[in-house]
């Protein structure tokens, strides 16, 4: 049987954003709230493509559209924004950061990148792309009324000074679910080389 390998498409985060990324942490749970589940900023990354279980053989395949999808762009800059959450602020279950800068490069990137897919029998993403990545996950056995303090904790928590970065390459990276938490290792890399 042929092994699956859980893939994405992603942008990895440098070391300075990842500071930052810790630091909104750590003043989102003052109180520790048992009821959320952080992610490790060591493993936060802007997502632009789940694929879900691929196979071995269709790494190459999805390498060359990635290149194609990234060839028309150039690299470019992105910064942090500011704190939200999914499906909202009265009833956050996944609290988020924005990210901002050239935004409409990141879009046109991800577009192309799900047009490239499709001939591989990837479907193109029924939801509009929103450039954010994941700080925390809220329990399922949170309360209403903890899932309210922590809406109003991240609405009255400012982001930090705009850290920006330059985006000049993609990784598609392999996803390994464990009891501690997802584990990820690069599959490949491919430069934006657009003029």
């Amino acid at each position: 049987m042929t092994e699956q390998i859980r893939a994405f498409i992603a942008i990895e985060m440098a070391n300075a954003v990842r500071a930052s990324l810790s630091s909104l942490q750590d003043r989102l749970r003052p109180d520790e709230h048992p009821y959320v589940k952080w992610v490790d900023p060591k493993g936060i990354h802007l997502t632009l493509k789940f694929l879900g279980n691929i196979v071995q053989q269709q790494v190459p395949q999805i390498e060359e559209a990635i290149s194609q999808a990234s060839q028309a762009v150039s690299p470019f800059q992105l910064q942090l924004g500011g704190l939200g959450a999914f499906p909202s602020l009265g009833r956050p279950r996944v609290i988020w950061v924005a990210m901002t800068g050239d935004v409409q490069r990141l879009v046109t990137l991800q577009k192309g990148i799900d047009q490239a897919l499709v001939p591989l029998g990837f479907a193109i993403e029924s939801r509009p792309f929103k450039a954010h990545l994941t700080l925390g996950r809220l329990r399922e056995r949170a309360s209403p009324e903890e899932r309210k303090r922590i809406g109003e904790l991240v609405m009255a928590t400012q982001s930090e000074a705009a850290t920006a970065m330059k985006v000049s390459e993609l990784i598609l990276m392999r996803s390994r679910l464990t009891p501690q938490g997802a584990i990820y290792s690069r599959i490949a890399r491919t430069e934006l080389r657009g003029a």
